[in-house]
């Protein structure tokens, strides 16, 4: 049976402890499964620590907004996340790209999100894209990830090897809470060895700032036309089949265009992309929030709550992670991002007959090579798009 949004109701009558505490979940779970990857891609933007800063400030705000209001609005938990598959492309595409031009593509990007929320027509060229074919670039993206938490061994190897043998064992008896235990874990370790230094760490607000976004061609093409992708196709369409699973029908095209916009406002401050929430917010549709369907829109409002909060102290996040060990963000980035990788990978090479489009995809967006300036995430899904109209060509 569907679950329609209901009459607007009391939100006094409607709060309750479980869905308040599920939506703190669902923000724990985004921010200690990818915060260190929003802040490689920050680095790789050439971002100075203000800017870091202004980054997470940014992400904190556009999230917080839209999931509070998107859930007050619609009494459904509609929650928002920054898309992590992107700020992975971001790593590997930013690194030579002035700061100001990266801003550019972001805008970019949250215009085509915005578009899609309006026009159909876009929606159907998405459709267009081979779901295998998008699969086999965001794991092409985050193949890197998965091989630094091997690589991190040569830096350090009791913190990889330990981080690794905790996801390992979290996976087999806590897996929906592997990576907040892993992140426990690895903080845990490097107090024990000595190599967390927390004096720099200060409880302050955050100063957002201003940079006026510049336009290329090429980044555009290389940097935002991908971000797009990756954000529509491995963050909002899972993100509204899961809310789908749980018998609600969520307004897309509003929460489409309401995402789309927080992006755009928030792209001359940093922010790289705000879209529906997949993985997080799996503990706020569901029983654990509250068995009665009609009161889990709380957890939506909770975590948009704790996403300002966070978002206000963007800038003792990002000095936590500016203290943390290169190998401790290393490995723990490419843990979180190994179940996203797996699922690319068997969603990517599922079918036995045209394996040849997705692997190139996968082998040319992985490579990093950059051509005319263009970054290889883009040159992989044009060479698996060409393959694979030359192998279904009538």
């Amino acid at each position: 049976m569907t679950t329609d949004a209901p009459t607007p109701r009391s939100l006094r009558h409607d709060i309750s402890l479980s869905a308040v505490v599920a939506g703190c979940v669902a923000v724990l779970i985004g921010y200690s499964s990818s915060a260190a990857i929003i802040f490689q891609a920050a680095a790789a933007a050439g971002a100075d620590q203000a800017q870091i800063g202004s980054w997470m400030w940014a992400l904190g705000i556009g999230m917080g907004l839209t999931s509070l209001g998107l859930s007050w609005r619609h009494r459904i938990p509609l929650l928002t996340a920054w898309t992590t598959p992107g700020a992975a492309l971001l790593i590997t595409q930013l690194p030579g790209v002035p700061f100001e031009q990266a801003l550019g593509a972001f805008v970019v990007s949250s215009l085509l999100l915005m578009v899609v929320g309006m026009s159909d027509v876009m929606t159907r060229l998405m459709n267009a894209v081979p779901a295998s074919l998008a699969a086999a670039m965001l794991a092409g993206i985050l193949l890197p990830f998965g091989l630094d938490v091997f690589q991190a061994v040569e830096i350090e190897p009791v913190l990889p090897l330990a981080l690794l043998a905790c996801w390992i064992t979290a996976r087999r008896w806590l897996p929906s809470m592997a990576i907040p235990v892993v992140l426990v874990a690895g903080i845990v370790l490097t107090l024990a060895l000595g190599q967390l230094d927390t004096s720099s760490i200060e409880l302050a607000l955050t100063t957002p700032q201003w940079t006026t976004p510049q336009f290329s061609l090429k980044v555009c093409l290389g940097v935002g036309v991908p971000l797009f992708l990756v954000t529509m196709a491995t963050q909002n369409l899972p993100g509204i089949a899961i809310i789908r699973s749980a018998g609600f029908q969520p307004p897309v095209a509003a929460a489409l265009r309401w995402t789309g916009l927080a992006s755009l406002l928030m792209a001359p401050f940093g922010g790289h992309g705000i879209n529906l929430a997949a993985i997080s917010a799996a503990p706020c549709v569901g029983e654990e929030s509250h068995r009665d369907p009609r009161r889990r829109y709380i957890a939506g409002i909770s975590a948009g709550i704790a996403y300002l909060v966070l978002g206000l102290l963007g800038a003792t996040v990002t000095a936590l992670f500016t203290a943390l060990p290169q190998a401790l963000v290393m490995s723990f980035a490419g843990l979180a991002l190994m179940g996203t990788l797996g699922n690319g990978l068997r969603s990517a090479f599922h079918s036995d007959t045209d394996l040849d489009a997705p692997l190139v995809t996968f082998l040319i967006t992985a490579s990093s090579i950059t051509l005319l300036g263009i970054g290889s995430a883009f040159w992989g899904l044009v060479a698996g798009l060409l393959i694979h109209l030359i192998r279904n060509r009538r």
